[in-house]
């Protein structure tokens, strides 16, 4: 494979800024988590948003869709939501005499899975095919969902009572983690006084067409990671494992590193790029991997964190010193 060139990272950063402005028209003052967000899209991930409500999960979902003249859906998760609510149903047309697929709200470029955790296990387990392998397998019968296809969940860390904790195996789908929080001051003063519209993301226009953001994630794959920079990705990952940190029951999987160098090349592209830099694997540690962590309930009750322990792996393993490609 051909890796990037400067003059196709110089045209993706600038590509990737436009983008980023322009759902910025919606989301106020959140540059990094859009940053995040579109990282995600252009590395053909997933996004978990973790946040209380209110503040522009929603938004920030459909800003997307606009600009990369994409389709939108927003499911609402429920206990009684079911896995066909989801996926879609196949029907028996007795015009016909032959059974129709009826595509569910899955079926978009930028799917809003609001309050995922409001599901039950079996409904969430729905989107595990959909999100790995990017169909939908209904009676036997697989339905490609398309690209760019991009799931931004959500889950309110406040409101536990009636919630189902998504499972291991799920959130290990899920390339980034993140939140975004409600705005700073001079961000807040101007979305006040910009009260009167309803709808902020009608200020969105397209800028790329959807092929073009599959063309855009091709191109990220294509940037160069020095084998000394996969080896430091190696021992960041086996450094948050169990049989290195005692706090930790679940470390990193091998689904998770890889997902995470898939990151570090759009990451890096996104900056003008055509490699990847140790700086990046630090920039993207948080996001990447917290959510793929789970600590013991003894050290969480004496005061341990997964970004604690994130922070003392980045500290412990020394990064390689790599030169351009």
């Amino acid at each position: 494979m051909t890796t990037m060139t400067p003059e196709q990272a110089t045209w993706f950063a600038d590509t990737f800024a436009k983008l980023s402005a322009n759902i910025e028209r919606a989301v106020v003052g959140k540059p990094d988590t859009v940053r995040l967000a579109l990282t995600c899209l252009l590395s053909e991930g997933h996004l978990l948003l973790e946040d209380v409500p209110g503040t522009g999960k929603t938004i920030l979902a459909k800003s997307i869709a606009n600009t990369v003249q994409g389709t939108h859906s927003r499911i609402q998760f429920t206990p009684d939501l079911l896995p066909s609510d989801v996926t879609g149903v196949t029907i028996y047309d007795q015009r016909t005499a032959q059974f129709e697929f009826h595509n569910g709200p899955i079926f978009a470029s930028v799917v809003l899975a609001d309050e995922i955790n409001r599901a039950s296990p079996k409904t969430q387990s729905a989107l595990l095919e959909v999100m790995e392998e990017g169909q939908v397998t209904v009676d036997g019968v697989g339905y490609p969902v398309g690209k760019p296809f991009m799931v931004i969940a959500t889950q309110n860390p406040i409101e536990q009572a009636g919630t189902y904790r998504l499972p291991e195996a799920q959130l290990d789908r899920f390339l980034m983690k993140t939140s975004l929080g409600h705005p700073d001051h001079s961000s807040t003063v101007a979305l006040l006084g910009d009260s009167a519209i309803r709808d902020r993301t009608a200020a969105v226009k397209p800028l790329i067409t959807s092929q073009a953001v599959a063309e855009m994630a091709a191109l990220a794959s294509t940037v160069y990671v020095d084998p000394a920079i996969l080896s430091y990705v190696s021992h960041v990952v086996s450094e948050t494992r169990p049989d290195r940190v005692p706090e930790v029951v679940l470390g990193v999987s091998m689904r998770g590193a890889i997902s995470y160098v898939r990151a570090l090349k759009t990451w890096a592209a996104s900056h003008g790029r055509h490699y990847v830099i140790p700086d990046d694997v630090k920039a993207l540690a948080q996001p990447v991997l917290s959510h793929r962590l789970k600590l013991h309930a003894e050290a969480q009750f004496a005061g341990a964190t997964i970004e604690g322990v994130i922070d003392r792996v980045l500290q412990d393993v020394a990064p390689p010193a790599v030169s351009a490609a």
